[in-house]
């Protein structure tokens, strides 16, 4: 879910960044198996321990060091980065010989165009953005408003009030494909009985509402003063704030997004709240990326994960959802429909 990190581009600096690429642009990113380096992974906002996104990205890449036996190197973000911070980042671990690279989020997008140029035998993978780009380049994307859908059908067969929320982290293009689809779902379940209140954290090019607890805490005690009672946070590690102003309430639910974050160990205090995730197999993508490159066999283009290929779903393992047969029932009723094509999901907010 998400994501974009601040971008505040100086022409004098991408010009001399662009020197200093082309200066080293030989590639010496291997010819295909990352045993000889390793993978390099370049997080998003928030990195390792945001409890969502990155977390999910980063269990594809401990799965695969394990699996394949091999090394790699994780870098983060600086507050504030330019567009050169993350050419040069990517760059560094291409030039040092890590291969795969990937890019977590599509702020990564155009850097990682730049730099696959430059190392055409490195592969590369950029996840959240379509774009195609360089052949050695694959776009890892997922349906998140097809399981955002089913969130929508929880929220509107629990809800209690008639009223749930939605919270976006920033407003932009993607978080509003998971709000399109848990729109959609509350009004198809509901017959538009039930209301939803939408509110995003921050808006572009202001990104820190993907790490900013206290605004999530802050959004949600605003929708539970006006009777929601089911909230949906798209919104990163701002979803822990969100939770612990929904615990506080009381009689009132919290929905996961990108992992099962009834499960992790950083939410535990909450976690009674947080009802199911919506799943985003951030991790099944990125570790089946490093086994293709370890194959041989590199994938590259846009490499689409659905509801009917479980690139997303949602989870039962909070044993109070586990006990509503009714509500499991009518969210795997509209997973199939989904899956069948018999539902249409819309990836824009209905105006």
């Amino acid at each position: 879910m998400r994501r974009v990190t601040k971008i505040a581009i100086s022409g004098v600096a991408t010009a001399a960044l662009a020197l200093s690429v082309s200066a080293c642009g030989s590639d010496k990113g291997g010819s295909g198996s990352s045993k000889e380096k390793g993978v390099g992974l370049a997080y998003d906002v928030g990195g390792r321990g945001d409890q969502s996104f990155n977390d999910a990205a980063a269990a594809g890449f401990d799965k695969a060091k394990k699996e394949f036996g091999i090394s790699g190197s994780e870098k983060e973000p600086k507050d504030g980065e330019s567009e050169a911070d993350k050419v040069q980042r990517l760059t560094e671990m291409a030039r040092q010989g890590y291969n795969p690279v990937i890019g977590v989020g599509f702020a990564y997008a155009s850097a990682i165009d730049t730099v696959a140029k430059k190392y055409p035998k490195t592969s590369f993978a950029v996840v959240d953005d379509a774009q195609k780009k360089q052949k050695n380049v694959a776009n890892l994307v997922f349906t998140e408003e097809q399981g955002s859908y089913l969130m929508g059908v929880v929220a509107a067969k629990t809800t209690k009030t008639d009223t749930v929320g939605f919270i976006g982290g920033v407003d932009t293009p993607l978080i509003k494909k998971f709000e399109a689809g848990f729109k959609q779902g509350v009004k198809d379940t509901s017959g538009g009985k039930v209301n939803v209140l939408t509110e995003y954290i921050t808006q572009m090019p202001d990104f820190k509402g993907f790490a900013d607890p206290a605004g999530g805490k802050r959004v949600a005690s605003g929708m539970l003063s006006k009777k929601a009672d089911v909230i949906y946070p798209a919104a990163g590690g701002s979803g822990g704030g969100a939770f612990e102003a929904i615990k506080g309430k009381g009689n009132s639910w919290g929905l996961g997004v990108d992992s099962d974050q009834y499960k992790i160990p950083a939410l535990k205090d909450f976690k009674e709240v947080i009802l199911t995730s919506m799943l985003k197999n951030v991790e099944g993508s990125v570790f089946d990326f490093i086994k293709s490159v370890e194959d041989g066999k590199p994938q590259s283009g846009v490499i689409s994960s659905d509801l009917k290929a479980n690139g997303v779903g949602y989870s039962k393992s909070n044993p109070e959802f586990a006990k509503m047969t009714d509500v499991i029932k009518a969210v795997d009723e509209a997973k199939a429909k989904i899956a069948s094509g018999e539902i249409t999901v819309a990836t824009e907010p209905a105006k």
